[in-house]
């Protein structure tokens, strides 16, 4: 049995959970998330309690009963407390800005470079050198913060460009003189 899969989800007081068939809706004070899932997975609701099961052990169920109640979980945490990304910059000239609802992003090319804000995501520009990334979606927050990144991703000799806050870039020496 999987020990995630088989894990109870707790439902916080202010969170309504309602399950119709194989589509989940987690509804909470930051906001609103529907997912489907697999068929062959069920989620029932009992005392406050989210409770994922499989019909059998095929190898197939055995994966997504783990992934489903994963998903699960991210939602109601996503409703509750949300998810956030911190993003650095480095590099000299290297700045970041926001302009209404876009994202402008001075990081060595010849022209700055805008990324449009999507829906569910917010931006936030503490300072120049720092993005932060929130929403209440773990994977659109993840996946916005790892497009930001991909514009200009930090390079090992001198660390310049955009990495995330906990990330350890790992550097190289580089050219030694000649003798």
């Amino acid at each position: 049995m999987s020990r995630i899969g088989r894990a109870p989800i707790a439902v916080p007081a202010g969170v309504e959970v309602k399950i119709d068939g194989h589509v989940i809706t987690v509804k909470g004070p930051k906001g609103e998330l529907t997912r489907e899932i697999h068929p062959a997975i069920t989620a029932e609701l009992e005392a406050g309690q989210i409770l994922v099961k499989r019909p059998n052990d095929e190898k197939l169920n055995r994966s997504l009963h783990g992934l489903t109640r994963s998903l699960i979980h991210n939602m109601v945490v996503g409703v509750t407390e949300g998810y956030k990304k911190e993003l650095e910059i480095n590099g000299v000239g290297y700045r970041a800005s926001k302009e209404g609802k876009k994202l402008v992003l001075n990081v060595g090319y010849s022209h700055p470079v805008n990324v449009e804000e999507v829906e569910g995501i917010t931006i936030e520009v503490p300072s120049q050198n720092s993005i932060v990334i929130s929403g209440i979606d773990k994977q659109l927050v993840g996946q916005f913060a790892a497009d930001v990144r991909k514009k200009r991703p930090p390079e090992p000799y001198k660390g310049k460009g955009i990495k995330y806050k906990d990330e350890v870039v790992r550097r190289k020496e580089g050219k030694t003189g000649a003798k």
